[in-house]
């Protein structure tokens, strides 16, 4: 990659545009509106500052300078390498998006979707290039959580997806490559299977929101935030994987079939959860404790560049 266009300058773009920049990476960001066109750079400045700070980054001058917003659509697109696009999540906005970057975009540039769940091929079948198109779905905020999923398209260049997992290493990411498309991905599709449970824990009155939300922050998450789930079980009994597996497969096997028939997230219990959620934060200090995840997901980031992997 040598040339870098983020079209989408919210959050996750505005992220995404770090990541490139800070990799030494000259990046244009485009967004339709006017707003979030101004508001990109005080915002990724401030990004920075913060990494500054916690020893991520080391000159923020020279990173904010590779980073140019743009007016235009073609002008951000039509001399790059790579485009990461990171319109809002709904399969209509990005059918548009992605018809008007595939006009824009050289034959041998690669697109990468920021979609959390739609398929490629949802948005994508009518895009001209198509086969330059995949997903690239990264965790928010990308630019402090690195994992990138990639997931081609039925019609996507099969030599993309090795490039691409390869340009995001040498970027600092890590990405993973779902073989085939599927919704929710790999990432969604784990978060899902938590999320159903803690939803259905809460229910049926087990557990209060905060409590639940303990059990994650001070237990299960601690490892999992180096390590996954069969890391974490070949590790949890003498004899490794199959041991744990013989110990303690009845019992996850008899929670599975317990939840063989998933409720939606009913508007009642949701108003629930709201309501205690809001008792600890109110709705006007979300953006200040979004800052205040960010500044602690720096802080374990720069713990864990200081340990060894093994």
């Amino acid at each position: 990659m040598k040339q870098v266009a983020v079209v989408g300058g919210g959050l996750v773009g505005s992220g995404w545009a770090l990541v490139f920049a800070r990799a030494g990476i000259p990046v244009r960001l485009f967004d339709a509106s006017e707003d979030i066109r101004q508001a990109a750079p005080s915002r990724i400045r401030a990004s920075l500052l913060d990494m500054l700070e916690f020893g991520l980054v080391d000159d923020v001058d020279a990173i904010a300078r590779r980073i140019e917003v743009v007016d235009s659509m073609v002008d951000a697109v039509s001399a790059a390498d790579y485009v990461q696009e990171s319109v809002f999540e709904r399969a209509d906005v990005k059918t548009a998006v992605c018809a008007e970057i595939g006009a824009a975009i050289r034959d041998d540039a690669v697109v990468g979707s920021s979609s959390s769940g739609i398929p490629a091929s949802m948005f994508t079948e009518q895009a001209p290039r198509r086969s330059r198109f995949l997903i690239a779905h990264p965790v928010n905020p990308p630019h402090l959580v690195p994992l990138v999923e990639l997931v081609p398209a039925p019609w996507t260049d099969p030599e993309i997806v090795p490039w691409l997992r390869e340009a995001m290493e040498q970027v600092g990411q890590v990405p993973i490559v779902v073989n085939r498309e599927i919704e929710g991905f790999i990432l969604n599709r784990l978060q899902g299977a938590l999320l159903n449970e803690a939803w259905a824990l809460l229910d049926a009155g087990l557990a209060s929101v905060a409590d639940i939300d303990r059990t994650v922050a001070h237990g299960l998450g601690l490892r999992w935030s180096f390590m996954g789930p069969f890391e974490t079980i070949d590790l949890n009994a003498p004899g490794g994987i199959e041991d744990y597996a013989q110990r303690l497969g009845t019992l996850y096997h008899s929670i599975a079939q317990d939840r063989r028939d998933p409720k939606p997230w009913s508007p009642d219990l949701i108003e629930f959860a709201t309501a205690e959620r809001r008792e600890v934060l109110a709705k006007p200090e979300l953006e200040a404790r979004s800052a205040w995840r960010n500044r602690r997901l720096m802080a374990l980031i720069s713990h864990k560049r200081g340990q060894p992997e093994r």
